[in-house]
Formats: structure tokens, sequence, C-alpha cells
């Protein structure tokens, strides 16, 4: 089942990143040193997943990056190890679909944003809360706690879901 919000989900991802020149080569570069400090080598299969990340417009599973490019020779195993690499460095991030199971964007660049997923359709919506934020920040200083990350992730239906249940 599908939404006609779901076609472009990836909202705090500015067009402004995404376009300016030199943000994928940026990327390729941050994700090369990792590799290289791995003993690993950027290849044309890590490239190929890379480039599907950049260009989705939506939160995609590893069952997808694997779907779309499995004709251009690529297994299950390299798109996971390669999700993970890219995780580990920080360009990409981790978000829970609806069942439980992983969906990925890029995280590199773009501001912090937390998630309202639908569980019925599967939409995920990106949203920001500065007072929510705040809050967090003053009980971490007051309780003398360094965050090191958090994601918020909100599980229920979105407005087009709850309409058909009416």
């Amino acid at each position: 089942m599908s939404s006609p919000a779901k076609d472009k989900e990836l909202v705090f991802f500015p067009a402004w990143t995404a376009g300016r020149e030199g943000y994928a080569a940026r990327i390729r570069e941050v994700f090369q040193k990792h590799l290289s400090e791995q003993g690993l080598r950027l290849t044309t299969q890590r490239e190929a997943i890379v480039d599907f990340l950049l260009k989705a417009e939506q939160h995609v599973s590893q069952q997808e990056v694997y779907k779309a490019l499995k004709g251009q020779g690529l297994g299950k195993v390299t798109v996971f190890r390669t999700l993970k690499m890219l995780e580990e460095c920080g360009l990409v991030e981790r978000v829970t679909s609806p069942h439980g199971s992983a969906k990925f964007e890029i995280k590199y660049e773009r501001p912090h944003h937390d998630h309202l997923v639908c569980v019925e359709c599967g939409v995920i919506r990106e949203v920001q809360w500065p007072d929510v934020e705040k809050i967090q920040d003053k009980t971490c200083r007051t309780l003398h706690f360094t965050p090191l990350w958090h994601r918020h992730e909100i599980f229920g239906r979105c407005e087009v879901c709850q309409s058909k249940r009416v």
C-alpha cells in the first residue's frame, strides 16, 4: 500500500545540500577514508550503493537497494556490508520501519530530525522539534549526562490512513 506522501520522504535533505557542488565527492571522500582505515577500497559496487542512496527521495531498505542494483552485479552481502560501513562512518542513518526492519537515509550534512512512522502504509515523515531538543539538552546538563546521539521514532497512523479507517 502506498501513500502520496511517500514519494518524497526526505524533507530535511535540503536541495542546496544534495545539489551543491562537490557534495557526492565529499561523501565519497569520507567513505574512502573510512574504508582505507579498514584496509579496504571504494569499489564500483560500493559507489553504486552510495549513488543510489544519494538519489533516493525516501528511506530505503537493504532489500530495496539490492533489488535496484542486483542487475549491476551486486549481491545481498555487498549491500549489507556497505550499508553497515556507511553507518559506521556517519554517512548513513538507520530508521525503523513499521515492521521493525531497518530503512536507511543519507545523514551527512543534514540537520537533526526525528521520524513519524505510519504502521499502515509505511510512510516515514521527518519532523523537527526544537522545544523537545531544548528539554533534552537541559535534562542532560542537569543530570551531568553527555549524550552521544539520540533518535525519536513515533509509530502511528498518518492522516491518509486515519481517514480510511473512518
